[in-house]
């Protein structure tokens, strides 16, 4: 099914949910690892992966508000969830969205303002600016914590439903049900 129904996400949020997580990593992954780069060349290299990754995760998110608005509904809450769970559910949601949309705000901020582009959207290179002298690059900075906090948070309520309250939470956000079955057998206590 394409749309989700009361119990489970439908294929379009699956792919969604999914992309954006494995794009996220790399972002994270890229954005630390370029923070760090003492080699300028490198650097270059490694945000030219990193600034497209970006647009990617901004569209997805941008998609998923969309798909959720205007064309499908998301299942209800697992019924062994609390009203204060479900509220911090919805607060994490809703905080990995702004910070999606903050970071991307920011590192559009940070190209314009440090004339970035010239260097890592031309072939023939340039000098990159330092980044750290930029307002922006600290807001982009901070974000990038938060957002690690926001998706441990994320993981860690996603792993507590699957396997101590045993609600089966995860298999609504997936495809088919047959690999999580499995695991399921293999963790009984």
């Amino acid at each position: 099914m394409l749309r989700s129904s009361p119990d489970r996400f439908g294929a379009v949020a699956v792919t969604i949910h999914w992309s954006t997580a494995i794009l996220i990593v790399a972002l994270l992954g890229s954005g630390f690892r370029a923070a760090h780069a003492l080699d300028p060349v490198t650097k270059v290299a490694i945000l030219r992966f990193h600034i497209p990754a970006a647009l990617a995760v901004v569209s997805t998110t941008l998609a998923r508000v969309v798909w959720w608005i205007a064309f499908d509904r998301k299942p209800l809450a697992p019924r062994s969830s609390s009203v204060w769970e479900r509220r911090a559910a919805r607060l994490v949601h809703l905080s990995l969205y702004l910070a999606i949309l903050v970071m991307a705000s920011s590192s559009i901020a940070m190209l314009v303002a440090s004339g970035a582009g010239t260097a890592l959207l031309s072939s023939s290179g340039g000098t990159l600016p330092r980044f750290t002298d930029y307002a922006s690059r600290s807001v982009h900075g901070i974000v990038a914590e938060v957002l690690i906090l926001l998706l441990v948070a994320h993981i860690g309520a996603a792993l507590n439903h699957h396997f101590v309250r045993r609600d089966r939470l995860i298999r609504r956000m997936w495809f088919g049900s047959c690999q999580f079955r499995r695991m399921e057998r293999q963790t009984r206590w």
